[in-house]
């Protein structure tokens, strides 16, 4: 079977040689640390969406677009001392960051946010102009370069890299923050209907040209909606605000090409996943173990036309070789059933030695063909 054959087969339940093998990532400090253990990295890549063939990942190619803010704000650093910086970012929002513990850009806490650029439905009207779509989205000449070899593919094909097709409420918190969001729902509901539908044109003009020259295996919407209990919003809001525009994008996907839609959350989401369904999502990732997101679980609760990825507990890591076997081992009815690809559930975190993240690869690779 070619990879993108693979792919198919397990997310259709039909029988397949072995599961794909995917990861999401690495934080920079895990990096350091693993190069001090004896890593080489100009061995790799660090591309793991994308597959990193040296540790045995697969193939997937990832259409490339842009969702951010262009033309961009200016960043400015907007006040600094011995162990903070305050600046504004790309989007317009200004946000205040450790200096601590900082490895090419990557910190080891997230940013405090002070202020965001969309306020009321002025500065919202104001904002629209850095999101019209444009080719400068897209790759240069990708209609000439690209097409003849998307038609052609042995791989899973996907529209838009990672966190450049935002969920709607992802897309409504970054410019607004999540207390005010959570406000407007009630104080400025037409506001943020506005958000919403504007949104739901811009993902769906934004592939019109790409699903116009070629199908696509998937598109993944970005959603961290969620905390450990729960989701943020309620159903109730959620059905009011985000459900309609979220079918009405998944319809035109689908019926142009695109063969599954998927939710990137972290977190709980649960009350929320049969809204998802309801929409037409097809698979929900990368189910956060320590949001309690066990697959097994997820399966019994929802059924087989979810499909899941991810639900490998990042945290077992660094427990040593004898827990990952048994961690993994406890997948194995759901390698066994299909619609299941398994991964870590978020990128891999500094506690964690290179020996443990090689101990993994090698036990999930045989976990994927039925071995372990």
């Amino acid at each position: 079977m070619n990879h993108r054959e693979r792919f198919l087969a397990v997310m259709e339940y039909r029988p397949v040689d072995r599961v794909p093998n995917w990861e999401l990532g690495v934080w920079p400090q895990t990096r350091d640390r693993w190069e001090a253990e004896g890593l080489d990295p100009t061995l790799y890549h660090w591309d793991w969406f994308s597959g990193e063939a040296a540790l045995g990942m697969d193939p997937r190619e990832f259409i490339r677009f842009r969702g951010d803010p262009l033309p961009p704000f200016e960043t400015e650093t907007l006040a600094e001392d011995e162990r903070t910086v305050t600046f504004r970012d790309n989007w317009g929002r200004t946000r205040r960051a450790l200096k601590e513990g900082t490895v090419r850009g990557g910190r080891m806490s997230m940013d405090t946010y002070i202020g965001f650029p969309v306020t009321d439905m002025a500065s919202w009207q104001a904002y629209k102009h850095r999101l019209r779509l444009g080719p400068e989205r897209y790759e240069p000449n990708w209609s000439v370069t690209r097409v003849a070899g998307w038609q052609t593919r042995q791989h899973p094909l996907i529209f838009g890299p990672n966190c450049t097709t935002l969920g709607f409420y992802w897309f409504a918190r970054d410019l607004m923050g999540t207390e005010p969001l959570s406000y407007a729902f009630f104080d400025q509901p037409r506001l943020v209907h506005d958000i919403m539908e504007f949104h739901a044109d811009f993902l769906i003009e934004a592939a019109r040209p790409i699903l116009a020259q070629t199908t696509v295996e998937y598109v993944c919407f970005n959603e961290d909606l969620s905390m450990k209990n729960g989701p943020l919003i309620s159903p109730k809001l959620y059905k009011t605000f985000i459900f309609p525009r979220l079918r009405r994008v998944v319809e035109f996907y689908k019926s142009h090409g695109c063969r599954y839609v998927a939710i990137d959350t972290d977190g709980n989401p649960e009350a929320i996943v049969p809204l998802f369904m309801d929409a037409g999502v097809d698979v929900l990732w990368p189910l956060e173990r320590a949001a309690d997101q066990d697959p097994v679980r997820l399966r019994k609760k929802f059924g087989k036309s979810l499909r899941l990825w991810g639900g490998v507990d990042k945290r077992v890591l660094a427990e040593g070789p004898a827990a990952i076997d048994a961690h993994l081992r406890d997948l194995r009815p759901l390698i066994e059933e299909g619609g299941f690809i398994p991964s870590l559930d978020h990128t891999v975190p500094p506690d964690v030695s290179w020996a443990n993240f090689l101990h993994y690869m090698h036990s999930k690779a045989r976990l994927l063909a039925g071995a372990l």
